[in-house]
């Protein structure tokens, strides 16, 4: 994909989370984070078909705190991260599609339990590579939440 290819995004978008039936999911973008990372609660592992999986609580709507859904996922890996306070946590890694401006692809993310930061979900370098250029002046350059049809 050349240089004038990329979607221009704003320092916050929004995006779906397919496989975790999470819709119009507010993300701050950040170049500075090399992996996208959501913030979730209660997270607990357990095993299926002899693989590590994760379960764990998610607020889709930070709006509305008391709206909790329960989500499950295969562990891809466990990795030491730097946190934004500088200790080192080691976190549960999971794949999953992402879909933004009319686009479906497979990132990767880190779970952790962050409840003070303001959005859910972090969108750093790797899952953006050689699709957008960022204006950290900007928000919601994609697009609104799409509305859902009844």
């Amino acid at each position: 994909m050349s240089h004038f290819e990329k979607r221009l995004i704003g320092a916050i978008e929004y995006c779906d989370l397919p496989e975790l039936s999470i819709r119009d999911l507010t993300i701050r973008v950040d170049t500075g984070a090399a992996t996208s990372s959501l913030h979730v609660d209660n997270i607990d592992e357990f095993e299926r078909n002899g693989n590590l999986w994760v379960s764990f609580d998610i607020h889709p709507d930070i709006h509305q705190v008391d709206n909790i859904v329960r989500r499950e996922a295969p562990v891809v890996a466990r990795k030491k991260v730097k946190s934004s306070t500088a200790t080192l946590e080691r976190r549960y890694v999971i794949d999953t599609d992402i879909v933004m401006a009319g686009e479906r692809w497979t990132i990767q993310l880190t779970l952790t339990d962050r409840s003070e930061m303001t959005y859910l979900m972090l969108f750093g370098r790797e899952a953006m590579n050689g699709r957008f250029i960022v204006d950290p002046q900007q928000a919601f350059l994609l697009s609104a939440p799409e509305q859902t049809e009844n």
